[in-house]
């Protein structure tokens, strides 16, 4: 099963990266996929890279690696902390996956790339408020994660 990496900000989906079935994600292929981000950001959101991004990822071992810290100071790039173990600051967990769940339930593929098709799809067909909301979901998250002194959001 391939993975699909997928970047947003509080107006949709930015890009979608399919990552090839067997292939694991290390630093280079990190690295390579900001590199398509940017030009994405570039093309979707003209301005948004003078005004710099925030780009919130985990602390997994691609995330952290020099070669990627290297290419975050390169471009400027701040990275929004996130402490670890902290699946309630994502907002793929705490946002996207269970609608995403719900819409694909009970639907058969014969293909991985019917679903991939079906993915996109779905993307390009949420409503702009549902980005909003998710963005404006962890910016309150944040918040009360800060007001815990970094302890888990939900208990």
């Amino acid at each position: 099963m391939s993975r699909v990496l997928q970047y947003r900000d509080a107006k949709g989906v930015i890009l979608l990266d399919i990552l090839p079935q067997g292939q694991c994600i290390n630093a280079a292929r990190y690295c390579s996929t900001l590199d398509r981000l940017k030009e994405a950001i570039r093309r979707k959101r003209p301005g948004l890279l003078r005004r710099g991004v925030v780009l919130q990822h985990d602390n997994a071992t691609p995330h952290s690696a020099n070669l990627t810290q290297q290419w975050l100071q390169r471009y400027g790039w701040e990275i929004l902390p996130h402490p670890a173990h902290s699946p309630d600051l994502a907002p793929s967990d705490f946002h996207l996956f269970g609608p995403l769940k719900r819409h694909l339930g009970g639907m058969a593929f014969e293909t991985e790339d019917d679903l991939i098709s079906e993915l996109r799809n779905w993307f390009d067909n949420l409503d702009v408020d549902f980005f909003r909301v998710g963005i404006n979901s962890l910016l309150s998250r944040w918040q009360k994660c800060i007001d815990l002194h970094g302890d888990y959001v939900e208990k």
